[in-house]
């Protein structure tokens, strides 16, 4: 029952809380008081001292905490081509708070023509033993957002030209992971879990897109994406409803897409949250397919406090109700920094929500 090629029984997500030192430097940075070599020094000693921490807590896959971003989205967005940063006139609204008001804005032909973060793998990538783990958002991190995005008309009169050129540009990017040597990617797709919630399907829906057929082409992207990767390739989708600063945008249960998911999605396993009432029932895990596995999100990364291993337990019996005990995981059901501002909760606390979910995959699958 144990792997040795991921998703990994005990896995986690993929960002982690930002150190205050990273923090601070992050800041100087912007203000144009710390030169970019400088920040660079400190993200790196940063990011070592995350990958041994993982290591140390028995993770075998090992992420850079996303140190060198300040989204989990855009900041591999800007990196495209013909996508630049945008200001927005207000943030998107979570549960009780709004997001900073950065944004993309579409100014070009869509495309791929290497990127910061191949390098950022590869420092992972020289710094561990384990299976280095990079991140990205999802093709549909362009455009889900409720807020429009600003696409140039004079660029894509069509819209149908934009997803082909969104999928190529992805397809691209993805195969250049591969060829640095990644053999383990991960998609973050909030906004196919999103359609899992009514208000934000009519919010699509009052903007002129269908929810159904966005769901469709959020789908045909990830495939698209993932079409040219070696046979050895790991790619995983990571399922969410929204994670900043420990509140969400989103609910309502995996039904509204569960033959999305397990019908029409190429991806080898699903990270899917389920720490709370909000994600649903495990029901539509039925339908998963022989030989794809579901990481089970159940313990929270929104708030600190620890899980009991019997409760966690309890819910995976739960899950193999409708799942094989052989084709589920445990994780986070985020991770911890969405955004580099991070959820409410410790460092430390943090580090034992990573280290239970080491100890009850060691106790569930050996």
């Amino acid at each position: 029952m144990k792997r040795s090629k991921p998703p990994f029984r005990a896995d986690h997500v993929g960002s982690l809380l930002r150190p205050e030192s990273l923090k601070a430097a992050r800041e100087k940075r912007a203000k144009g008081e710390l030169a970019a070599a400088d920040l660079k020094v400190i993200e790196d000693r940063e990011i070592e001292r995350a990958i041994k921490k993982q290591e140390e807590a028995g993770l075998q896959g090992v992420t850079d905490g996303e140190f060198r971003r300040s989204w989990w989205h855009l900041d591999f967005l800007w990196g495209l081509d013909g996508v630049e940063r945008h200001v927005m006139d207000t943030g998107v609204a979570f549960a009780g708070v709004k997001t900073r008001n950065e944004g993309v804005r579409v100014t070009g032909k869509l495309g791929f023509s290497g990127h910061p973060m191949i390098e950022h793998f590869k420092f992972v990538q020289s710094h561990t033993a384990r299976v280095p783990k990079i991140t990205i958002p999802a093709p549909s991190a362009i455009y889900g957002r409720p807020v429009m995005t600003p696409i140039d008309r004079t660029v894509y009169p069509e819209l149908d030209q934009f997803f082909t050129d969104l999928g190529q540009a992805y397809r691209k990017a993805v195969r250049a992971f591969a060829d640095a040597g990644c053999r383990y990617l991960q998609l973050d797709e909030v906004f196919i879990a999103m359609l899992c919630d009514p208000k934000y399907r009519q919010q699509m829906r009052d903007r002129g897109d269908d929810p159904e057929r966005l769901g469709e082409i959020y789908a045909n992207l990830i495939n698209t994406a993932m079409s040219d990767v070696p046979s050895d390739m790991t790619i995983t989708m990571h399922l969410c409803r929204g994670n900043y600063k420990s509140t969400y945008m989103g609910t309502g249960g995996y039904d509204a897409v569960q033959e999305l998911l397990f019908g029409k999605i190429n991806v080898h396993g699903y990270f899917m949250e389920y720490d709370d009432p909000r994600s649903g029932g495990f029901e539509p895990l039925r339908m998963l397919p022989k030989g794809k596995l579901v990481v089970l999100g159940i313990i929270t990364t929104k708030s600190g406090k620890l899980e009991g291993k019997d409760e966690l337990k309890r819910r995976i019996d739960e899950a193999a109700k409708y799942a094989p005990l052989e084709q589920l995981c445990i994780s986070g059901q985020c991770g911890f920094a969405s955004t580099e501002e991070g959820n409410l909760l410790t460092e430390d606390e943090q580090w034992a929500k990573l280290r239970r979910i080491v100890e009850v995959a060691g106790e569930v699958w050996g």
